[in-house]
């Protein structure tokens, strides 16, 4: 051959293109990711149509469950019936035969009846408000409530008397006892059961 390149020896040189090794690599590498991409896709889909994943979060924790509330009966108060709370009615003010009218009008709502007259000096012409209930520390949440319904405004107090009857001595702001159907109504809600909540988990 002419020219200023010579051939020596026996052998022609290779004539072949440079490899593309960067190129091949890359190649494989997207494979790999989009085989993976696939695979993780089609485990996806049959665990979404097989019902699979978490059951907790498809039925829900117990503590997600609603609380339902329903009501039982249970007495609100164990208060004596008027019939059985004695009851001594006392005039602490200077209007005559006031303790007798009042004591007649409790009579007829059916309360029983004890002392009537004139309240002792400790008391009389002393009590300013519509009147003062009295009875022993048993009776703070039993039978003076009871009277309580008769004259609401009448303030409550307890002392160490012996025996179960109550005092109702008539004060100065007195005019009347509350009206029988307002009695009525509250002497009602006094010993009506209420209900009560009892927790019951729904859906657990």
């Amino acid at each position: 051959m002419g020219g200023q390149y010579r051939i020596t020896g026996a052998k022609y040189p290779r004539m072949r293109p440079p490899r593309r090794r960067g190129r091949l690599v890359l190649v494989v590498t997207a494979s790999v990711v989009v085989i993976g991409v696939l695979g993780w896709g089609t485990l996806q889909l049959v665990e979404v149509f097989t019902g699979g994943g978490d059951k907790a979060s498809a039925a829900g924790t117990k503590s997600d469950c609603a609380t339902k509330v329903s009501a039982s009966p249970s007495a609100a108060v164990a208060v004596p019936r008027p019939g059985a709370v004695t009851v001594n009615v006392l005039n602490a003010t200077t209007r005559s035969g006031l303790a007798k009218k009042t004591a007649d009008e409790l009579k007829k709502r059916g309360f029983r009846i004890g002392e009537v007259g004139n309240a002792p000096k400790q008391w009389d012409k002393k009590v300013k408000a519509t009147g003062l209930l009295i009875g022993p520390a048993s009776a703070l949440n039993t039978s003076l409530p009871v009277l309580a319904t008769q004259l609401p405004t009448a303030e409550r107090s307890t002392d160490t008397r012996k025996g179960q009857a109550i005092d109702l001595i008539i004060g100065n702001g007195f005019k009347e006892l509350a009206k029988k159907p307002t009695a009525d109504r509250a002497l009602a809600e006094l010993t009506a059961p209420r209900p009560t909540a009892t927790g019951v988990k729904a859906g657990c």
